[in-house]
C-alpha cells in the first residue's frame, strides 16, 4: 500500500546526526509552521529538509487531493546512508580515515485527524 503525502531525499550529503537536528524540530506540526521554522533555522540541513517537506506537501496536494490548510507531518525521520571513505595523510607514512556521511531524509503528510 502506497502512502499518502510522502517524500523522500536520498544520499543527502549531510551528517544525519546533524539532519536530525532539524526533523525533530518540525515533526508533529503543521506544514505551514514547518515552512516557517524551516525558514528561519540557522543550519545548513535546514534547506535540504524544506524541499523534502515541499515535495511531500505537493504529493497530499496533488496525488491525494488533501486539503492544505489541514496537512500535518506525521512522520519524519532520518537515517543513514552510505558512507564515503577518504584518506588524509598523516606523519611517517600513516593514514587517517575521513568519514563523509550520507543521508537519507523521509517526510510524511496527512490530514489533521486522520491516521
Amino acid at each position: 500500500m502506497r502512502t499518502p503525502g510522502k517524500a523522500i531525499a536520498k544520499y543527502v550529503r549531510i551528517s544525519p546526526r546533524k539532519v536530525r537536528l532539524v526533523v525533530d524540530v518540525i515533526r508533529g506540526k503543521s506544514v505551514r509552521d514547518a515552512e516557517d521554522l524551516l525558514r528561519f533555522i540557522p543550519r545548513a540541513a535546514s534547506e535540504p529538509v524544506a524541499k523534502v517537506l515541499n515535495s511531500a506537501k505537493h504529493n497530499a496536494l496533488h496525488n491525494d487531493n488533501m486539503l492544505e490548510d489541514r496537512l500535518v507531518i506525521t512522520a519524519a525521520y532520518v537515517d543513514a546512508g552510505p558512507t564515503l571513505k577518504r584518506l588524509i595523510p598523516r606523519a611517517r607514512g600513516s593514514a587517517n580515515i575521513i568519514k563523509k556521511r550520507t543521508s537519507h531524509i523521509t517526510i510524511v503528510v496527512g490530514e489533521k485527524g486522520n491516521k
